[in-house]
């Protein structure tokens, strides 16, 4: 959150408690914010010129799935495609210091960070695709990875920012209004000047707000991906243990994170359920991960021509170039206890049987 306004930083950090051995992490977060802030209307006055009245070409292409499902490398596939623009890496940490300030703040940014990410592997750099949500905690209040720093209420913010029920009217209106700002600044950033461009968002939460996206775009396409649960669950419980823990400003038992796991899959599986409806025919694409990660040319060209995306012939080299070059990649592998088949086969059997994933005897 360093890159956070000074209001959204107040609006997520107020009256939430902080356990005592974290109130430095607190204090040093703090003070970085509030310098950086004082830089953000700079942005601001910016955007209001340039971009604020300017209308986007076209809807966005959403990638839709529960984290863990692939989405990752579904959308470094589609950002060869030069048409697309997307948000990136250095701009969802500092997403007020795009249009103004990155040119000295980039470069420390990437001396900073991994090289790749300590979860999977996937490569990292500061101007690489990233999902939109870690722009968006800094920018507005309204967002379901609040509960990295406050997992004690991470079932409050599913509720009210990742499936959008508890959110109140003035909380969805927020959202649309800084999420607008972001794919803007994004298309400027990444795509300025490219004839034809069209945003390419991937973000997990957005797969529990489709109703909210597509009031926002009619006309946007859509790509849901879904992966084995097990898989899901063990990969999700990994990553909230090694990479979230150190954000942590108090915590919780590794059982009950189990448990908001597995709340959370189901919340954002049903809500995507109940809302693609909404959705106009012709503007959705639904694939298993594991058939994706088969054939992921074929899958691709499929996905051009069932969503009518234009450009596929210009694009096929750059992500058949791509494709090939992760062949090889090795992910993670992932033995399932008994304890953990039993709770996924508990919590989300309907979900296997629905999508046809065989269950696993625990």
């Amino acid at each position: 959150m360093i890159g956070a306004d000074w209001d959204t930083f107040r609006a997520v950090t107020q009256g939430r408690y902080v356990a005592q051995d974290k109130d430095t992490k607190l204090l040093v977060t703090k003070c970085i914010c509030r310098l950086l802030s004082l830089f953000a209307p700079l942005q601001e006055n910016k955007y209001q010129r340039l971009l604020a009245n300017t209308p986007l070409q076209h809807d966005p292409l959403f990638i839709l799935g529960h984290w863990r499902s692939g989405t990752t490398f579904v959308h470094n596939i589609f950002a060869q495609d030069q048409r697309f623009g997307y948000t990136t890496t250095y701009q969802t940490v500092l997403p007020h210091h795009m249009m103004t300030m990155q040119w000295l703040l980039k470069p420390l940014f990437g001396a900073l960070m991994p090289k790749t990410r300590p979860t999977d592997n996937m490569e990292l750099s500061p101007d690489l695709p990233q999902e939109e949500e870690f722009a968006l905690l800094n920018m507005c209040p309204v967002s379901y990875y609040n509960f990295w720093f406050y997992p004690q209420s991470m079932r409050e913010y599913c509720d009210r920012f990742l499936t959008m029920k508890q959110a109140t009217p003035q909380e969805i209106a927020d959202f649309k209004d800084k999420f607008l700002k972001l794919v803007k600044i994004s298309m400027w950033n990444s795509r300025r000047g490219v004839s034809d461009a069209q945003y390419l968002s991937k973000n997990p939460p957005h797969t529990g707000k489709v109703k909210t996206l597509v009031e926002m775009f009619p006309n946007a396409k859509f790509i849901y991906l879904i992966r084995d649960p097990y898989t899901v669950f063990e990969s999700t419980r990994s990553f909230f243990t090694q990479t979230i823990a150190p954000l942590e400003l108090n915590s919780i038992s590794t059982e009950e994170m189990e448990q908001n796991i597995l709340y959370g899959y189901k919340e954002l599986y049903n809500a995507y359920q109940e809302q693609k409806q909404y959705i106009p025919v012709g503007n959705l694409f639904e694939a298993k991960f594991e058939e994706f990660e088969e054939d992921a040319l074929s899958i691709t060209e499929r996905i051009y021509r069932q969503l009518n995306l234009p450009g596929w012939e210009a694009a096929r080299p750059n992500i058949e170039k791509y494709i090939n070059g992760k062949k090889g990649f090795h992910k993670n592998q992932y033995q399932y206890d008994s304890r953990t088949i039993s709770m996924v086969n508990d919590a989300w059997g309907d979900i296997l049987d629905a999508w046809g994933y065989q269950k696993l005897e625990s």
